[in-house]
């Protein structure tokens, strides 16, 4: 956390926002082995220092307070980007979470590990029957059908919808667009129409609350802050001459009802500060007015620094903004430059559905081997009798054992009879003597299930149940070593890209390999714990 601030950005480090990644450049490699007084950062014995620095570098540059996530109670806590809410128990994984409580001075807490992992969609997929039903899923049709292989339908609104959804206005900076905020917000909480304000983060209806405050118009602010008034604000919301200020929580899918009169002032009002990087946010915002036939009116502010339009905006965008030779304080209000941002958010939509989509056909590789596990922890804990599943275990293992001894046609080599005996002794806890030969496989195996038998038949029931132990055990702790393997793996695989090969095949290829290695794994701890038992 010390060295953060002494690596300067772009010098040392270069941030690329919309991946949310950050690179270290030659001149910081250099500065931090001076800092850390380190030969080589790369070398494989600094690669945990490595990791730590650009985590680190991450939760300062990339990652902002009351915007990602809120201190609370001497904890951080992440808020969705999407709903606004706060989820608690989350944390971010890879020691980012722990880069970001060093960051804010809080009680670092030891990394979470793993214990089961499933992507939402593969989630989805468990179920026999899906359907959902949402006021937004028009926007998404395309991903609903390639994912979950759904149709988008439809339906005709109850009452014909009268709300008045004006062109977007404009603005060269945020400075000018807020400034032109508050004094509409006047304008409007003089004429007593209710207004609902949407900001896309807890510091930006901070900063709006505080503009407001000085210009001395009253308003209600809702954010994961304010989470407990949700309610009553939402209530109150519809009623003449209030002003709410809220994160994309908004009271999503409740109905803010209208107060008296104020259908005959044009309804609920609802002000968008930025354009979200989804569509579907948006329309979520717009749809808290005009409900049920009632009216309403809708409007979003944006500035040329907003982050959708400094990101994503194209330059096409731009250089139409610059021929329009906009003044300080005028805005702009043209239905080619909404067109221009909505394409923007398409852009970013397809973007993060690549991503997505990526992440679904990593974890098809994952989900088939999920199924596997899944299935045989279920067997483990409800079958009656798992002799079957140990006599398969000790048959494997005396095969992959033995094998190497019949490979050359003059017998066995000293040196495979002696790595043979090392590994009977560690897995099955017989000792042979030394110079001794190796018994013949069926002798060592009606030796090994004899000494089984003989503790089965002493405490039949206490031996089934230490057996089913002894497996679960085996299983769990293997599996969540598997996950963090597979994660290792598929971070780096991207480069084998580099190498003329398919990452996603390489994924298939390699994590079947860890895979046979993670059920030899539960075999062989099973075993190994068993033979101990006395």
């Amino acid at each position: 956390n010390a060295l953060i601030p002494m690596l300067k950005r772009d010098a040392h480090f270069t941030v690329d926002e919309k991946a949310r990644a950050i690179m270290l450049t030659d001149e910081g490699v250099a500065r931090t082995e001076e800092i850390f007084k380190i030969d080589n950062l790369y070398d494989p014995a600094n690669i945990s220092l490595q990791h730590h620095v650009l985590q680190g570098l991450r939760a300062h540059h990339l990652y902002g307070r009351d915007v990602d996530y809120i201190v609370k109670d001497g904890q951080v806590v992440i808020v969705d980007e999407f709903t606004g809410r706060l989820m608690p128990g989350r944390r971010y994984s890879d020691g980012l979470h722990q880069a970001l409580e060093a960051k804010e001075g809080v009680k670092v807490e030891s990394e979470n590990q793993t214990l089961a992992s499933i992507t939402f969609q593969n989630y989805f997929r468990m179920y026999n029957k899906l359907a959902g039903m949402t006021g937004t899923a028009d926007t998404e049709s395309v991903e609903f059908k390639q994912i979950y292989d759904l149709e988008v339908a439809v339906i005709p609104t109850h009452r014909p919808m009268v709300r008045i959804d004006q062109p977007d206005v404009i603005y060269k900076t945020q400075k000018e667009k807020y400034a032109a905020i508050v004094e509409d917000l006047r304008e409007l909480h003089k004429k007593g129409q209710p207004v609902l304000v949407g900001t896309i983060s807890i510091e930006k209806s901070e900063l709006l609350s505080q503009m407001l405050k000085k210009a001395g118009v009253p308003h209600d602010v809702l954010n994961a802050k304010q989470h407990e008034r949700e309610a009553q604000i939402v209530a109150e919301a519809g009623h003449k001459g209030r002003v709410t200020i809220a994160t994309n929580m908004a009271g999503r899918g409740t109905d803010i009802k209208l107060g008296e009169g104020v259908k005959e002032l044009g309804g609920l009002f609802i002000l968008g500060t930025e354009r979200h990087e989804s569509r579907r946010i948006d329309n979520q915002l717009r749809g808290r007015s005009g409900r049920q036939g009632d009216p309403g009116e809708s409007r979003f502010y944006l500035a040329l620094d907003d982050d959708l339009m400094r990101l994503f905006g194209s330059d096409r965008l731009k250089n139409i903004m610059e021929r329009l030779g906009m003044q300080e304080g005028e805005a702009i209000e043209n239905r080619m430059v909404s067109k221009a941002i909505e394409n923007a958010q398409k852009r970013v939509e397809g973007h993060n559905f690549e991503i997505r989509k990526q992440l679904l056909d990593f974890d098809n590789v994952m989900n088939q081997q999920r199924e596997v596990i899944y299935s045989r922890r279920r067997h483990y804990m409800e079958a009656p009798d798992l002799e079957e599943s140990l006599h398969e275990f000790v048959d494997d293992m005396l095969e992959d054992i033995y094998h190497p001894l019949t490979l050359s046609k003059q017998g066995p080599d000293p040196e495979s009879v002696e790595i043979a005996a090392a590994r009977l002794a560690e897995t099955f806890n017989l000792a042979l003597e030394p110079g001794q030969d190796i018994p013949p496989k069926e002798d060592l195996r009606a030796a090994v299930l004899g000494r089984f038998d003989t503790l089965k038949t002493a405490e039949p029931d206490h031996y089934r149940e230490i057996l089913r132990y002894f497996l679960l055990e085996a299983l769990d702790k293997h599996w969540k070593e598997h996950l963090l393997n597979m994660d290792h793996l598929r971070d780096g695989i991207g480069l084998r890209g580099y190498g003329q090969k398919d990452p996603k095949q390489e994924y298939k290829r390699e994590g079947f390999n860890l895979f046979q290695g993670l059920l030899e794994m539960i075999a062989e701890s099973t075993v190994r714990q068993l033979s101990r038992l006395q």
